[in-house]
């Protein structure tokens, strides 16, 4: 009696789930707590799936955060094409604080997570470049180079600020600090 080997599942979208999953884990444990085997798990992928469609959990890291940057790269890009003015454009910058930075507590963490990495590994301080590049190219649809600069920085403090403080700045405050830097 001859058996048959169990068959394959076809799972074309297997990678990009397990990157995606990534980022929930990452979310849920931190970076330290993040295991292939908790991955897999999330995934609903077997353990073997991770170092077939990865070298490791560097590369699976670096993935999974540049997909988080230019996801939010891209919510930033698109609200500033949309603004036709420099105070549309401070309204835009607001927004992205208050609503999408402030307003999705995984992407505070996971952001924070990707800062924290990028410290110290290179490929995640790539990312960050990267991302920061689109963020001030964005900007510099309605500002100079320099005062870009000065508010992709203000931002990233603004947030990081709103989020941790006992007393958070109101959408108010956030908005005068963004006026005092674009002048408007």
């Amino acid at each position: 009696m001859t058996t048959t080997p169990p068959a394959r599942r076809f799972d074309p979208g297997r990678r990009d789930r397990i990157i995606d999953v990534t980022l929930d884990v990452v979310a849920a444990h931190g970076v330290a707590g993040t295991s292939h085997r908790k991955i897999a798990e999330a995934a609903d992928v077997p353990l073997g799936s991770m170092t077939y469609h990865f070298a490791g959990m560097d590369e699976l890291l670096t993935l999974a955060f540049t997909r988080l940057a230019d996801r939010i790269a891209d919510r930033f890009d698109a609200r500033l094409a949309a603004a036709g003015d420099a105070e549309q454009a401070r309204e835009a910058v607001v927004t992205l604080i208050t609503d999408d930075l402030l307003g999705s507590p995984r992407d505070m963490v996971l952001t924070y997570e990707l800062y924290t990495l990028a410290a110290r590994d290179p490929a995640l301080r790539e990312v960050t470049r990267a991302w920061m590049a689109r963020s001030r190219k964005a900007l510099q649809r309605h500002f100079d180079a320099t005062t870009a600069r000065y508010l992709d920085a203000l931002i990233e403090g603004l947030a990081l600020h709103s989020a941790l403080d006992s007393a958070p700045m109101s959408t108010n405050d956030i908005r005068a600090a963004i006026s005092r830097i674009i002048s408007v």
